[in-house]
């Protein structure tokens, strides 16, 4: 059963992939239109699934040398989980929205 503490942190570090994070123009990115650029926002999202991967692995390490809880483990592995699923959704959306650009007619 989740806890209160783990559903926060949960929903915390999905606020990093949070569609209002990713709308924001990262640093050094240039726009062609003005608007937000998908290349960027992509990448961002990318590498916050990757930091949260790299996270439930360093904590995974920490327990086998007797340094961290368990259950720091159990909610790092969670929030990785939580941020891969958000990216294949992501990704599944992207590809739909491709496919139904190519089924238009010209």
């Amino acid at each position: 059963m989740a806890t209160p503490n783990f559903a926060a942190g949960a929903y915390a570090s999905m606020q990093g992939l949070g569609a209002g994070n990713l709308m924001r123009k990262p640093q050094g990115a240039a726009t062609g239109a003005g608007g937000p650029d998908f290349a960027a926002m992509i990448g961002q999202a990318l590498e916050t699934t990757a930091d949260s991967g790299r996270k439930a692995d360093t904590q995974m390490a920490s327990v086998a040398a007797g340094r961290a809880d368990v259950v720091d483990v159990v909610t790092a592995v969670a929030e990785s989980e939580a941020a891969i699923e958000t990216l294949v959704a992501v990704r599944d959306r992207v590809i739909a929205a491709y496919e139904e650009i190519m089924r238009m007619p010209v």
